[in-house]
């Protein structure tokens, strides 16, 4: 996600669900070991550049310790409820370059929340998803991880949301991640890729097949990545990933299931009369091979 993303210098780096802060310390590393290192880089890169937020107590410590560890020395970590914020009210100066995000799954938000967002669904992390488009300056870029049931739910929340991203937003990139790839979400994810300001056309897709089962003893790593990674930058079809145009969607659903054109279409199930039929004609065969056995015995 860091690798595509490419965040820079200068730029300001947030999680609003930063729970461990593993994407803020990836992000650190990868800037750190690709910046020129003087006094000012050092200073930016330590004071002005990672933010995040923390609903809960035992994750904002983790978190903390976390940075510290990886070598930032005063982390920008607030202790609050991110969705308590109303979003009308996020100004410029709140907003960031690069957002870096993986919401909880599964979440449900009372009511009173819920009014902090144009579109009001129980979801947190669809709640999260309006939070993070908002808090995104323009030309900023994100990636989130997030329950595939995003690109495909019916409810009215879901496709106003499905709306909303596509028109706010390039939405140039979906990874779709093999099932058990996060232990215990129970849910299958994909990583959303965008651009804020200008409104999507095309949609690259990519499902990720690790030729393996995903679990906590077999996680994915770089290697798995690799195809990915390679294909992204030109945004290539192959048997693992190909291009929608945004013009050929349904404008009712807006329904942007993970639906891979070059997978090669299923059997056809048989109907149970079809069935009894051949079971009656292996049943025949069966006897007559039987039949000429008992001759030559």
């Amino acid at each position: 996600m860091i690798d595509i993303i490419n965040p820079q210098i200068g730029e300001k780096v947030y999680d609003g669900a930063v729970g461990s802060a593993g994407f803020l310390c990836e992000a650190y590393d990868y800037m750190y070991q690709r910046m020129e290192k003087n006094v000012d880089n050092l200073k930016i890169l330590q004071e002005n550049t990672f933010f995040g937020k923390e609903k809960k107590n035992l994750a904002y410590v983790i978190g903390i310790m976390n940075m510290i560890l990886h070598g930032i020395e005063a982390p920008n970590i607030k202790h609050t409820n991110t969705l308590g914020e109303p979003i009308r009210d996020i100004q410029e100066k709140d907003r960031y370059h690069v957002i870096l995000a993986n919401p909880p799954f599964g979440g449900k938000e009372r009511p009173e929340v819920q009014q902090n967002f144009d579109i009001k669904t129980g979801e947190t992390a669809f709640l999260f998803m309006q939070h993070f488009i908002k808090s995104l300056k323009a030309g900023g870029r994100a990636a989130i991880v997030i329950k595939n049931t995003i690109l495909s739910n019916s409810d009215n929340a879901s496709v106003a949301l499905r709306k909303h991203i596509l028109e706010s937003c390039n939405l140039h990139t979906i990874l779709d991640m093999p099932a058990g790839t996060f232990t215990g979400a129970g849910v299958k994810t994909v990583v959303l890729f965008f651009t804020k300001g200008e409104p999507s056309k095309k949609i690259w897709y990519y499902s990720l097949n690790a030729g393996r089962n995903m679990g906590k003893t077999n996680p994915l790593n770089d290697k798995d990545m690799e195809d990915f990674k390679t294909l992204q930058k030109t945004r290539k079809d192959s048997l693992n990933s190909w291009t929608l145009n945004i013009s050929d969607i349904d404008e009712n659903t807006y329904d942007l299931s993970v639906k891979n054109p070059f997978t090669p279409d299923e059997a056809e199930l048989r109907t149970p009369k079809k069935i009894l039929e051949d079971m009656e004609t292996l049943d025949k065969e069966t006897n007559e091979i039987l039949a000429s056995i008992k001759e030559l015995v």
